[in-house]
């Protein structure tokens, strides 16, 4: 045991430098590698024992310039605190990430990918890195605020603006716990931060991710967007959705259909959704066809279109809307829950057909 020891010691202390980000990289890339679903009760369960194991971390290490391990047996231990906490800030921080990445909405999701670079960042360049204590609680913060997130409107089976609060106050809450019993258990973190102004700095953080929540900067978590598809047809066979489309070309990948819509007098234009839900969880949501109005140069709603999702199923609650007097011009259907809170949009073209080109259409199913 010693010989091992002596071997992790001496390749710690030669590479000391890159350990942090290497061990917060190693966070996201298994969890990238171990998630599933986002009420998964396995992914639940690990996710809520990396909250855990960060906070009792972040606790030993502002602990360990007080002289608190001493002579203990987790003494020689504590030279890995700043890799530990690394390792499980970078997890909790990528899970949330990694659930919404697969939202066909990306732009719903870039704000919290910004928010991961900057805590990398943060963390190689800060003076003091993973020891200032400023950034260990804003950072505390800041993942179990996403950890949160999606938990409770899991075990509620809800979501709503109001169980976003909630999680926010909770996660708020866990982390002035963590401050203050750091704070008046440990001399050195005594001398280093200011009790005013760690908690200004948090609650800061905490109304600004609400304001990136008010804004529709982040998902409605616990819903997803997995499929958006402007098509010409959809047919429902059973529990099977056929989905005629024009295929998008092969350079545009974020894209899966053709945003340029042919269209012929009496043709009506539907809209394929397919969302994800938890299990148990039931939910109106809306298909708002907007299209852009060139004179006022804003988008008119035209259309709101409601139907009701039912979590459980893998690859999503599958739906459509459809419409049959339609323009040419740029159009829109944004997904929203009752709240208005955004699932994603579905931008298209409307050009008339004129020439009666042959469109090169597949059918997919769902």
């Amino acid at each position: 045991m010693n010989k091992i020891y002596i071997v992790i010691n001496k390749y710690v202390k030669k590479h000391q430098k890159y350990l942090p980000i290497a061990f917060f990289i190693g966070g996201f890339l298994w969890d990238s590698l171990t998630l599933g679903r986002i009420d998964s009760l396995i992914d639940t369960i690990l996710l809520f024992s990396y909250l855990v194991i960060l906070s009792i971390s972040i606790y030993m290490y502002n602990l360990v310039d007080d002289g608190k391990w001493i002579g203990t047996k987790i003494e020689k231990w504590t030279i890995y605190l700043p890799e530990v906490i690394q390792f499980f800030l970078g997890g909790l921080t990528s899970a949330f990430v990694i659930y919404f990445s697969r939202s066909v909405s990306f732009t719903r999701t870039v704000s919290f990918f910004v928010i991961l670079i900057f805590v990398l960042i943060a963390n190689e360049f800060l003076k003091g890195r993973i020891s200032n204590k400023y950034l260990q609680f804003s950072a505390y913060l800041f993942v179990s605020f996403t950890f949160f997130s999606f938990f409770i409107p899991v075990i509620l089976s809800d979501i709503n603006t109001t169980i976003f609060i909630i999680s926010g106050i909770i996660s708020l809450i866990c982390s002035f716990v963590l401050v203050f019993i750091t704070y008046y258990t440990s001399p050195s973190t005594r001398k280093e931060i200011h009790i005013g102004k760690i908690s200004l700095l948090l609650v800061l953080i905490y109304l600004l991710i609400n304001v990136f929540y008010y804004f529709s900067l982040i998902p409605p978590v616990p819903l997803a967007l997995e499929e958006g598809i402007v098509a010409y047809h959809v047919d429902k066979k059973q529990d099977k959705y056929e989905v005629k489309y024009e295929p998008s070309d092969m350079f545009v990948f974020w894209r899966s259909y053709n945003d340029t819509v042919n269209w012929n007098p009496g043709d009506s234009i539907f809209i394929f959704s397919s969302i994800f839900a938890p299990t148990d969880l039931k939910k109106p949501v809306y298909h708002y066809w907007e299209q852009y109005d060139l004179e006022s140069k804003d988008w008119i709603v035209k259309d709101s279109i409601p139907f009701v999702i039912e979590g459980g199923r893998d690859n999503g609650y599958r739906g459509y809307t459809y419409k049959s007097n339609i323009v040419n011009g740029k159009w829109r259907v944004k997904v929203l829950t009752e709240e208005k809170l955004l699932l994603g949009t579905i931008k298209f073209i409307v050009v008339k057909n004129n020439l009666d080109n042959e469109v090169k259409t597949k059918t997919k199913e769902f």
